[in-house]
């Protein structure tokens, strides 16, 4: 449930002092926004954020794996629910233009931070230095 209401009003309506009445939400209202646990406990596949999941192609294997989940009574919750989880992201994984990947969609590219090269001197790098602690082929060889 949200904590704001919206209440739209005319101008005419805005300029003179407001006699709307605000009343209690109903929990029983179809309509009304109940959140992802509905006050019965069951699951209110209807709810914004699940972000449509629940509808589309993969809808039946995320309810599937949500339900198992939810309701899931083992000591590592949702542990008795992997084939169903594992059949919910091969369906993702067919569709990736529906269900985009994370780390596709939101990550920045990954890039691996050094040391400055000209204060760095790595060992495997091909140097003729004598404290070379990687021999040299010709070291090798010898």
């Amino acid at each position: 449930m949200s904590k704001d209401r919206i209440i739209f009003v005319t101008k005419e309506e805005h300029e003179s002092p407001s006699n709307a009445e605000l009343i209690a939400d109903d929990p029983n209202d179809p309509y009304e926004e109940q959140g992802l646990i509905l006050p019965n406990g069951d699951i209110n596949w209807n709810c914004p954020c699940l972000g449509g999941m629940a509808s589309g192609p993969c809808g039946s294997h995320f309810k599937d794996a949500f339900s198992c989940f939810h309701y899931s009574k083992e000591e590592v919750k949702g542990s008795d629910c992997i084939d169903h989880f594992r059949n919910m992201q091969e369906c993702l994984q067919k569709y990736p233009e529906l269900y985009p990947q994370e780390e596709e969609k939101e990550s920045p590219p990954q890039t691996e931070v050094f040391p400055d090269q000209d204060s760095f001197s790595s060992p495997l790098s091909n140097s003729s230095d004598s404290d070379s602690t990687v021999p040299t082929n010709s070291q090798r060889a010898s």
